[in-house]
């Protein structure tokens, strides 16, 4: 189970640029590159949430808000892969491993960069936020995939950038990767205890 964000594609400028813009154009007050960076990985509405202390109505409007500028501003190629991933995915893939991309990222924006970035023929399944009720770091997003492919617990993997991507997996019972070079830090990775930490998705070879 790969993540996407920070984990497959660098989107971090991205979606801080997004996030700030959103603050500026509903007036709220300006946050810092680190303290948007840090909010990655949870579910869209919740990182204006966590990240200013506002109303349910104000958050929502900050998700609606958020996914009109990042539609204007996210070009093709503006968001890249990051070093290594689409070999070490196919390697993955030749060697009868099953890939499978869980993310907090809604299906329409993800199953855009799935097919901008030629990643259809090595993922056999992609979920979003708009498949499960409860986001990472519950355990559903995990719960599911294991369910669709036919896996039990203690023959997958979760590889994520996040401690939400790490938690999940932990909950669900699957072994976990944390990546380094992602939005979270590696602090924050080994406090949510991940099995191993990587600085190169091509490491990841050697794990599986």
């Amino acid at each position: 189970m790969l993540d996407f964000d920070g984990t497959i594609g660098d989107t971090q400028h991205l979606i801080v640029s997004t996030m700030q813009k959103t603050l500026a154009r509903l007036h709220l007050p300006a946050r810092s590159a680190e303290e948007c960076k840090k909010m990655i990985g949870l579910p869209l509405k919740q990182t204006f949430t966590h990240l200013i202390e506002m109303s349910d109505e104000m958050g929502d409007l900050c998700a609606d808000t958020y996914r009109r500028i990042f539609d204007e501003d996210n070009c093709p190629g503006v968001v890249p892969l990051f070093p290594h991933v689409i070999a070490t995915i196919k390697t993955l893939k030749e060697r009868g491993n099953t890939l499978t991309i869980a993310s907090s990222r809604s299906t329409a924006t993800l199953m855009q960069f799935v097919h901008e970035m030629h990643l259809e023929p090595y993922i056999s399944l992609v979920l979003s936020c708009d498949d499960i009720t409860h986001p990472k770091p519950h355990p559903e997003t995990a719960l599911i995939t294991l369910q669709r492919t036919g896996f039990p617990a203690e023959e997958a993997i979760v590889v994520g950038d996040s401690q939400y991507d790490i938690l999940m997996g932990r909950n669900a019972g699957c072994a976990t990767v944390g990546v380094s070079y992602g939005n979270g830090t590696v602090e924050e990775l080994i406090q949510a205890g991940a099995d191993h930490i990587i600085d190169d998705f091509a490491k990841l070879i050697n794990l599986v």
